[in-house]
């Protein structure tokens, strides 16, 4: 549960600090101009991949209750942030991680879409069993509705409070 936790309070801190790492290590590690240009452009969209990533495992109401991951999560989640690490150090393998990279993204992504959904139909299963199992608890001494009725037969229109007299005025104005 420790490392549960800990990896969902990283989740929000990884998305700015791993494409800055992406930044600071190209500035360290990094050859040639052309790689500028492609960082440009693949600091910010890690950016937002890493947000949209975080906002959907952070919307899910398990993780929002228990304040923790799921094991699912944790797995997809760390091997996706530490391919993004290994890419930043623009070694020889640096293209095999910017891949793999991307892949796990795209994983990442689903994985967090397909639980969201999973999550909010479990919810709605158990709350549907709990409202047909209250539906079909019989009215006693204890619950708080109408008394029961002998004439359960008899249908009467809603506006009928059981009177014999009916008075009907109507008003016309100018």
């Amino acid at each position: 549960m420790l490392l549960r936790r800990a990896l969902y309070r990283w989740q929000m801190i990884a998305v700015v600090v791993l494409p800055i790492w992406l930044a600071v290590g190209w500035a360290l590690f990094g050859r040639g101009g052309w790689g500028t240009l492609g960082l440009v452009i693949v600091v910010p969209v890690a950016f937002v991949v890493l947000g949209v990533v975080a906002l959907l495992v952070g919307v899910r109401p398990t993780v929002r209750q228990e304040r923790a991951l799921s094991w699912v999560d944790v797995g997809v989640l760390t091997a996706w942030q530490l391919s993004i690490v290994a890419t930043g150090f623009y070694g020889a393998s640096a293209t095999l991680f910017g891949v793999l990279a991307i892949l796990l993204a795209i994983a990442a992504f689903w994985v967090a879409v397909w639980q969201l959904v999973t999550d909010g139909a479990n919810r709605v299963k158990a709350s549907m069993a709990e409202f047909e199992r209250l539906a079909a608890e019989p009215p006693g001494p204890s619950s708080s509705g109408p008394p029961p009725r002998s004439d359960l037969g008899l249908r009467r229109p809603p506006f009928d409070d059981g009177g014999d007299d009916v008075i009907i005025i109507h008003e016309v104005r100018d």
